[in-house]
């Protein structure tokens, strides 16, 4: 695969630094997921573990500390996505670990950066798209903003962000062969996710207040759309020649209704759109657009999304040996593609010996730390 052969160490963290680290292994990377001995006997939170391993190390304990550095030395990145000043403070900090391995890639994972007033302020991703300007932005008329879960800072901004980040990084260092420190903050990823939405400003999309724009629920032939029997129908209209097939499809003529963008005339066409789509189901909707380049898609739910004809032609979605379903790596490699694992996902620990052997550990050197209780095992091995 593309980044076979890429060493990986993902200190064990919330949502956006797992996402990251299971797209390099998706896509090849060798990543250990290195979990807190202390969370040792509970189910580790990372369902985003795939194709990785773990690796239970203290860092708290200075051999635990020690061993990290030992490690980061034959790694080619380390993800990190603690708040400020805490590898610092365990002698783990960039400027240690980048001068033992220059080569090394030293992501930084943070929800407002290294820098700045919020730098050591806690956050979630609701916090960072309201600092990015993004979050004023998302929400219906006369309604509160609102975050649609956390996919756009964590995940978007955060997890995605960073993996591109790395990859750069990576490329950079084939010519230069040095390393170097990535700055991922979550609130500068969903502000640069935005960039269409600050470069547009002048073209009148945004010229409205919010939930009255073109492509913010303001317009009625970009809206979704609830049928008779309670699902819904996603409307992207936008196009002239698009806009003619929706109406031909809900039954009206063009000639009898205001034109397309008269923005005065949008809540009253939306009313109407919504009264010709409650009068039929889903499928019915689905039979009379699914031939046509109207842009009228059905609302699917995460098993009608794996089970849809066109998401299974193209294997979009994948089942692991436990039988759950997931999204398959994108986007798709002609030459060198995702080979993603279906195997479960680790158990904490699970592959703390095999891991420090790789990285050049003694069998005697495992054994001093797992009594110096700086490591951890899911199954401890007798010769132990």
């Amino acid at each position: 695969m593309a980044l076979g052969g890429v060493r990986v160490l993902e200190l064990a963290g919330l949502a956006p630094g797992p996402l990251c680290g299971m797209i390099l292994a998706d896509f090849g990377a060798q990543v250990v997921r290195v979990d807190r001995v202390s969370r040792f006997a509970e189910a580790h939170g990372d369902v985003q573990a795939r194709g990785k391993r773990s690796l239970a190390l203290d860092l708290k304990r200075p051999q635990g500390a020690a061993a990290l550095r030992r490690l980061c030395g034959r790694a080619d990145v380390l993800i990190e996505p603690f708040r400020h000043g805490v590898m610092e403070r365990l002698g783990l900090g960039p400027e240690v670990l980048l001068q033992e391995n220059p080569r090394l890639i030293y992501a930084r994972l943070t929800g407002f950066g290294q820098t700045g007033k919020y730098a050591k302020s806690a956050g979630h991703d609701i916090n960072y798209l309201a600092l990015s300007g993004v979050l004023s932005k998302l929400g219906r008329k006369n309604e509160n903003p609102y975050a649609p879960v956390n996919l756009l800072a964590d995940f978007a901004g955060g997890g995605v962000m960073c993996a591109l980040g790395i990859v750069i990084a990576l490329f950079e260092r084939a010519r230069s062969g040095r390393g170097q420190v990535i700055d991922a903050s979550m609130v500068e990823g969903v502000a640069y996710l935005s960039s269409f939405l600050w470069k547009s400003q002048k073209m009148g999309l945004w010229s409205q207040p919010r939930g009255q724009n073109l492509l913010d629920g303001g317009a009625p032939f970009y809206e979704v759309y609830r049928t008779s029997d309670g699902k819904f129908m996603a409307v992207g209209a936008i196009e002239p020649v698009f806009y003619k097939q929706l109406i031909k499809g809900l039954g009206l003529n063009l000639d009898e209704l205001p034109t397309q963008m008269s923005v005065s005339d949008w809540p009253g066409m939306k009313k109407k759109f919504a009264s010709i789509f409650a009068q039929k189901t889903q499928a019915e909707w689905c039979s009379i657009f699914d031939s046509t380049d109207a842009c009228v898609i059905p609302v699917l739910s995460f098993d009608d999304a794996a089970s849809h004809p066109h998401n299974k032609e193209r294997s979009s979605f994948i089942k692991n040996e436990q039988g759950e379903m997931s999204p398959r790596p994108a986007p798709v490699l002609s030459r060198t593609p995702a080979v993603p694992s279906r195997k479960r996902d680790p158990f904490i620990g699970e592959h703390t010996e095999e891991i420090l052997l790789e990285y050049g550990f003694t069998k005697q050197e495992i054994a001093k730390l797992y009594s110096d209780k700086a490591i951890g095992f899911k199954n401890l091995k007798a010769n132990l």
